[in-house]
């Protein structure tokens, strides 16, 4: 899972990357405390509350900088743990565990925390229809990973990538000129029958417009009131999923799926997820 497509020259792989940030010359502080022959165990810890994601990434940073270490996995992805529990175990040469240790535990609490934040907002919503999205908000690189960390905290992805599924908004609608939405949308559907097609609305009246064309997977409903959110899924009436976006926040997230809407987008699960806090100790023999 840490290998990416990068269509600019070919593949990037963000571990190389994150190690190279801080091995590229060496580690000087280890080199004269740490004799190469040193062994040790050690364990991650999590400091606090949290759902854990990361963990196959950092045991592969570990693997990377030396395939000799021990790993023992004690969390599951998408696991609640409490503070004071063990995330890992890890074994071996003390020289390697230092190398590897910030970057391991960089990926593990953001990408830990992206899991929390979502649960969060999973929670808030309990009991309700709808389901909580991602966004294209992520950080660059990591939206493989940041993605997989919010299905690990309940939550589910909207399109990875630009090809993955048509959203067409109000720049769209306007680059369209004179041309017939239904006839583009037509040709969408012969050109790519399982193409996901979303139009964002941002009034009632573009809604009500909207709901006589055929061929739509999903309508977004952008920044509306919670009277305007209910008064689209009573003129929708089942005819297409609704999806709510703009303005959502853990305070207003339970009011938003109240009104009956099938979907909540999100973009601070992954634009604003605060880091977990995780440490790794080493045990006395």
């Amino acid at each position: 899972m840490s290998k990416f497509l990068n269509p600019l020259d070919g593949s990037v792989d963000l571990i190389t990357l994150a190690l190279m940030e801080d091995l590229h010359a060496g580690d000087m502080t280890t080199q004269y405390f740490a004799p190469e022959t040193t062994h040790c165990r050690s364990q991650i810890v999590a400091r606090q509350n949290a759902i854990v994601s990361g963990v196959e990434t950092v045991a592969d940073v570990f693997r990377r900088v030396d395939p000799s270490l021990s790993l023992r996995i004690h969390a599951r992805e998408g696991e609640s743990v409490k503070s004071g529990s063990v995330v890992m175990d890890i074994e071996g040469s003390t020289v390697s565990q230092l190398a590897a240790e910030r970057t391991a535990l960089n990926f593990l609490q953001r990408l830990s925390g992206v899991a929390t934040h979502t649960r969060t907002f999973v929670d808030a919503i309990e009991g309700t229809k709808a389901k909580i999205l991602d966004t294209r908000k992520t950080t660059p690189g990591f939206r493989v990973l940041e993605k997989a960390a919010v299905r690990a905290g309940g939550g589910w992805n909207h399109r990875m990538h630009l090809g993955d599924a048509m959203i067409v908004k109000d720049n769209h609608l306007a680059a369209l000129g004179n041309i017939g939405l239904q006839k583009k949308i037509d040709v969408i559907r012969k050109d790519h029958p399982d193409m996901t097609v979303l139009l964002e609305v941002d009034t009632l009246d573009q809604l009500r417009a909207f709901l006589k064309l055929s061929g739509i997977t999903r309508i977004l409903l952008d920044n509306m009131r919670l009277d305007q959110l209910r008064e689209a899924v009573l003129l929708t009436n089942g005819k297409v999923p609704l999806e709510a976006s703009g303005g959502v926040h853990l305070q207003t997230v339970r009011s938003i799926a109240d009104t009956g809407v099938d979907f909540i987008s999100v973009g601070s699960l992954t634009h604003s997820a605060i880091a977990v806090d995780f440490g790794l100790d080493f045990q006395s023999s």
